[in-house]
């Protein structure tokens, strides 16, 4: 890629910290030479990704243009995040062999969207459409402890808590732990919590907002669970994630400096 376009790009990402700014305001977020950021503000102007105001005599602002707008709806409409995820899923199932799944947040369940099944003659299968609460497995957990505080609240308020298997979390408290320590890690785990004798483990998917829309599932058998294994899954897991999070367009910790 052209060096002048990424430090455009740099440029354009530098204005979701502040809305408006002058040459010289953007020369020190963006960290590059005044001359670069003149010549790559005028050329961005001329695109109509850039807008410039005269906001005195003396002053002078940019701000991004509504051409963003209109192509951002264009990409918008291309990243379903499912159709992104799905040749990632189906090679992850192919290096592990195992059940991979997508889990959609519907109202107070977990819906399985998308299933990938393991080969191996002792398996999980879990068609597309299975429900599951909020509080069982480890996709449904992950996007639990996605929520908003207010609406997490309000689920916990109105739920009730039932055994599936003797494993299910029947306690608030332990539910509650256990979705601190879900935000805090950034992924789940399930150990035969909605399935009997099932390990599952999961990740977030984020779209270009940065919001969890989906959770990327591995679920196995309990007689193939080791720590090992453990180990090898959540990292091929979160490998996978962070290509599809890039295909959504989420560029986590992104900065919006870039040196000349």
């Amino acid at each position: 890629m052209s060096k002048s376009l990424v430090k455009a790009i740099n440029m354009l990402d530098c204005f979701t910290k502040k809305t408006e700014m002058t040459i010289n305001e953007l020369t020190e977020a963006a960290n590059m030479p005044k001359t670069t950021v003149f010549r790559l503000a005028s050329s961005l102007e001329e695109a109509g990704l850039l807008v410039k105001e005269r906001k005195s005599s003396h002053e002078v602002k940019y701000r991004l243009g509504l051409k963003l707008l209109t192509l951002g709806k264009h990409v918008s409409e291309q990243l379903k995040y499912n159709k992104v995820a799905l040749p990632h899923m189906k090679k992850l199932n192919e290096e592990i062999d195992e059940l991979v799944h997508i889990t959609v947040l519907e109202g107070d369940e977990a819906v399985y969207a998308e299933t990938i099944d393991s080969s191996k003659p002792v398996r999980l299968v879990v068609k597309v459409g299975k429900r599951a609460p909020l509080y069982a497995g480890s996709a449904p957990k992950l996007l639990l402890s996605s929520m908003k505080d207010e609406d997490l609240e309000a689920y916990l308020d109105e739920v009730e808590l039932t055994k599936i298997t003797e494993n299910t979390l029947d306690s608030m408290e332990k539910l509650r732990e256990e979705i601190q320590k879900i935000r805090e890690k950034g992924y789940a785990v399930s150990h035969s919590e909605h399935f009997k004798d099932t390990v599952g483990f999961s990740y977030p998917i984020y779209n270009h907002e940065g919001e969890i829309v989906a959770a990327l599932g591995v679920s196995i058998p309990v007689i193939d669970y080791s720590e090992e294994r453990e180990r090898l899954i959540l990292g091929k897991l979160e490998g996978t994630v962070k290509t599809i999070w890039s295909e959504l367009g989420y560029l986590r910790g992104r900065a919006c400096s870039n040196n000349d």
